[in-house]
């Protein structure tokens, strides 16, 4: 790590601690006790309001209500940043005019030479979904659902919510406890459990039409949901054996309750289960065309008879 980008890699470590000692710098970032020294020194140097504090444990902690340094960015630290930016086009993502200013801050605070390798970059890369006669960074043509960003603030203080939504020309009310908050296929959805049907349930984010916390006196603690979830937990019905092939296709996408247990230190090959509805005929032709998606490098292991004819019935089509 060259020396630039370490003093700004432990300007932020002391920044997340109110205190540290020379030997936790020296084992976090693998330096010698010298160089240890002189980079604090450097940087108290610089601005960084800290405290030496004597005695056999003594170290160093931040001084309270003290202005901190600006942080550098290096060259790549900046390209970074800016590609993160240019990868959350069209992806329907919350904050977006934050997004916008942020982006607008960077390229203020950047020397020319820096602001013409950004701009070339955003001539030159695309990613999925970015119209190519447009690729302006700063447009908002993506805003997601206006609901996103109050439930997310929502969240951060209260897992507890009254929602309402709307189905089709009705208006439903529906209280539950957070479990998720995730994008699928460009669409955001919540995972929670209901509180007064006591089962999991998930919501279109586009379907709410108002979010408040809900009621402290009728809530179930967590303790209480968690066991109630785990009695309600379904017997497994979908096992396949991965081959290196199918686990590139699953990690270019999978549905969000499937994962992959390794089962060589290479990660080569896998095992697969999960649960399938096959009730909710949805689920089934979703799952279907995913095991389509995952190619010939799969073993069936087990799998339902609804999710096998679906199979069939495609396989028949394009190979009667």
């Amino acid at each position: 790590m060259k020396k630039v980008e370490r003093i700004n890699t432990i300007m932020r470590y002391i920044n997340n601690r109110s205190h540290f000692t020379i030997t936790e710098i020296m084992q976090e970032f693998n330096i010698s006790r010298s160089t240890a020294i002189r980079d604090i020194k450097e940087i108290e140097a610089m601005g960084m309001p800290l405290v030496a504090e004597v005695g056999r444990d003594g170290g160093y902690s931040v001084m309270h209500n003290s202005i901190l340094p600006v942080v550098r960015f290096t060259d790549n630290e900046v390209k970074a940043l800016f590609i993160a930016f240019m990868a959350t086009r069209n992806q329907q993502l919350p904050y977006l005019k934050s997004r916008q200013s942020l982006a607008e801050k960077l390229l203020g605070l950047i020397s020319e030479n820096q602001q013409d390798d950004l701009v070339l970059l955003n001539q030159i890369l695309l990613f999925a979904g970015t119209n190519p006669n447009n690729p302006d960074l700063l447009e908002l043509s993506d805003l997601p659902h206006p609901m996103l960003e109050k439930l997310i603030q929502l969240l951060l203080s209260d897992s507890y919510l009254s929602i309402t939504i709307k189905e089709g020309e009705a208006i439903k009310s529906c209280s539950m406890y957070l479990l998720h908050l995730y994008q699928e296929k460009g669409n955001w959805l919540i995972e929670g459990f209901d509180l007064k049907e006591e089962k999991k349930k998930i919501v279109p984010v586009d379907d709410l039409t108002n979010i408040e916390p809900y009621s402290i006196k009728k809530r179930l603690s967590k303790k209480n949901i968690l066991e109630k979830l785990s009695k309600q937990e379904e017997e497994i019905n979908l096992v396949l054996e991965l081959g290196p092939k199918a686990i590139a296709q699953f990690k270019k996408y999978h549905p969000l309750k499937v994962s992959l247990s390794y089962t060589n230190p290479y990660q080569t090959t896998a095992i697969l289960k999960t649960f399938i509805h096959v009730n909710n005929s949805e689920e089934v032709n979703e799952m279907t065309n995913w095991l389509l998606f995952l190619g010939r490098d799969i073993k069936v292991r087990e799998v339902p008879e609804e999710v096998l004819n679906g199979l069939k019935e495609i396989l028949y089509l394009y190979c009667p």
